[in-house]
């Protein structure tokens, strides 16, 4: 592909303002003041702009959409603070966050919130970006999504409104749409070299990867932070339904007009989502920013620098990885940190957050100021391998095998297939269960484990389920469960207690770090965190759930023929783990996962898997041959 683009984004030569201080006296006319420029040094933006003194300012930018059919265009609320420079001919780049949460839930670990003063301005952007990247020479642009905030409209979730407010304030800075101060009076962007990048965590990097899917010129760069590529996938896999009514309920939650006003595009979200077969349909197609109804992917004309946590089961990480490799396909220029926490963002990991705000400080700059400060020479991704450790890789996934494993009849898992069959009923069992003692029958489950490992053993991507089963009924919720069974420290990314600041897998210390200039009213000071672990006796590698009947579409369900043997094939969640030699490899199937399918009912079917016929996938590394690991001497 031709990515002259992005190449050209990159120059060697800046106005840097320290060149005046060695210039001979009087060189420089005093009648004909320096312009204002950055100063580079090190490769990096430095920080000789007042923060304290930065032009904070409240505007509303006009959009195309008409969300709440008032039959006037909804006005997106951004709230701006940029160098005082930008007044005396500094022009400078975007740093933006479009967020539904500015006034309800908040931001961060800390739960910041926006603050105005008197007259309507900002006094208080929550995170530390502004605090950083102002002194440097960045404008911090907040946009409150849709229907959110000061925005006019309803939220739609994930759908074309709440991707318009973003992208209609790119296209402001750009001089292509229309602003207005509280006055009432037009307010164009002359400060604005008119390239910007998007950063954020949760929706707010879910809308990242929305608005760069639209190809809007001049967004240079996004930063999603376990952000939504595809809403379908989010809330069902393969049919089967992680929620009921999410979108109704989560539109409420943002939304802090009267319930009246936007109760008829609520209903509307409700009717869409058709909780009642969880089959895929245009209302999902909307909120694909992968394919659907366009290859959105394919419109990606910004940088990538993706972050994403392994043991993220809010915004389970399938959302990133379907979405990276074709980005990867299109050679679009991208970087990855991959940790292992829960629903979390890197300046909140233990140990890392130097080191994050010193990367995406020279990603920034590299992509929006175009310093060579050589970020995209370096190994594309850092790779969180246990509690405390980490490494660097090429790329990710690794370059890796597929190694078929198979169920017996004897509860092994082995190499080589055996003849028989094992049955179990689709009821709803909880994962501590389908993971108990895989030698201990459940009517509820089968359990399949390996000998243990000779050799540690990597598993790099997503693993694939296999089989041949047959019901007594049309259909059936399946599972399957791929588990490291043995005891080890682990991240306890599923404990969560607020009243001690404890949640996927982090706590809150009483000791603060501080990135960035501060005021009274805005400090860039935030608390530090330490990983929360347990010896736990096994840990899930990767989860996939299938509605049977959903298994040859997400769109047309057809039903089985009880009685009748049919081939069900399905991926798991991917993942990037250690199993440590010693330990045994497991594979579980059952029926409704009640962890992760609350919102599923069983049917009750009994299943009967030929085990000749069925196997799991698994993508390993060369250097950690599952086979090796297996032979005996």
């Amino acid at each position: 592909m031709n990515t002259s683009r992005w190449r050209g984004a990159v120059v060697a030569a800046l106005a840097v303002s320290a060149c005046l201080a060695a210039l001979p006296a009087g060189s420089v006319s005093a009648r004909t003041p320096a312009k204002p420029s950055i100063t580079v040094a090190h490769g990096r933006t430095q920080p000789v702009f007042s923060y304290r003194d930065a032009l904070r300012e409240h505007l509303m930018v006009r959009t195309p959409v008409d969300s709440d059919g008032d039959g006037r265009k909804d006005r997106a609320a951004v709230d701006i603070i940029r160098p005082k420079e930008t007044q005396q001919g500094l022009k400078v780049p975007a740093i933006m966050l479009s967020s539904p949460y500015s006034d309800t839930v908040g931001r961060g670990f800390e739960s910041e919130k926006k603050r105005y003063d008197a007259r309507g301005n900002p006094t208080t952007f929550p995170l530390f970006y502004d605090n950083y990247f102002v002194p440097r020479g960045y404008a911090v642009v907040d946009v409150d999504m849709t229907g959110t905030g000061r925005s006019d409209g309803c939220p739609t979730i994930g759908g074309q409104a709440d991707v318009a407010a973003a992208k209609a304030a790119i296209d402001w800075l750009n001089g292509r749409a229309t602003a207005y101060r509280t006055d009432g009076s037009e307010v164009k962007a002359t400060w604005s070299t008119g390239k910007a990048g998007m950063i954020g965590h949760s929706y707010e990097g879910t809308l990242a990867n929305a608005v760069a899917g639209t190809g809007v010129d001049g967004l240079e760069t996004i930063v999603p932070i376990s952000g939504i590529s595809s809403w379908y996938e989010f809330a069902r896999s393969n049919g089967a339904k992680h929620w009921n009514g999410f979108g109704p309920w989560l539109a409420g939650a943002l939304d802090s007009d009267p319930p009246e006003k936007c109760q008829a595009v609520r209903e509307g979200l409700r009717a869409g989502e058709d909780d009642a077969t969880g089959n895929d349909n245009a209302y999902w197609h909307e909120r694909d920013y992968i394919a659907r109804p366009a290859p959105e992917v394919g419109k990606v004309r910004a940088s990538v620098f993706a972050v994403h946590d392994t043991h993220d089961y809010n915004v389970r990480i399938d959302q990133f990885a379907n979405w990276w490799a074709p980005l990867a396909e299109r050679g679009v220029p991208r970087k990855l940190w991959l940790g292992r926490y829960g629903h979390t963002d890197p300046f909140d990991w233990p140990g890392r957050r130097d080191l994050w705000v010193g990367t995406v400080h020279r990603w920034f700059d590299h992509w929006l100021y175009g310093i060579p400060n050589g970020i995209m020479d370096e190994p594309r991704v850092d790779l969180q391998t246990g509690p405390t450790t980490w490494t660097t890789e090429a790329d990710w996934p690794a370059r890796t095998s597929s190694v078929p494993l198979r169920p017996r009849p004897d509860g092994s898992l082995a190499l080589s297939p055996a003849g028989g069959a094992r049955t179990f009923t689709d009821a709803k069992l909880s994962e501590a269960d389908l993971t108990a003692d895989p030698s201990t029958s459940l009517p509820g489950r089968l359990a399949f484990v390996t000998p243990p490992l000779r050799a540690g053993v990597r598993l790099s991507g997503t693993p694939t389920a296999d089989l041949r089963v047959m019901l007594d009924k049309p259909t059936a919720n399946l599972t399957a469960l791929l588990v490291d069974f043995g005891e080890d420290e682990r991240i306890d990314w599923a404990r969560d207690e607020p009243r001690l600041g404890i949640h996927d897998g982090l706590r809150g210390l009483a000791e603060e770090s501080c990135h960035g200039e501060s005021t009274a009213q805005d400090d860039a000071c935030y608390r530090k965190t330490a990983e929360v672990t347990a010896r736990q006796p096994s840990e899930v590698i990767a989860r996939g759930w299938m509605d049977a009947q959903n298994r040859h579409s997400a769109t047309a369900p057809e039903p089985l023929t009880p009685g009748r043997y049919h081939r069900i094939t399905w991926r798991t969640l991917p993942n990037d783990y250690l199993i440590k030699p010693g330990h045994r490899l497991g594979l579980v199937l059952g029926g409704t996962d009640a962890d992760f399918l609350y919102f599923e009912d069983p049917t009750g079917a009994k299943v009967t898997v030929d085990l000749a016929g069925s196997r799991v996938t698994v993508p390993v590394t060369a250097k950690s041959s599952l086979s090796a690991a297996l032979t005996t001497r």
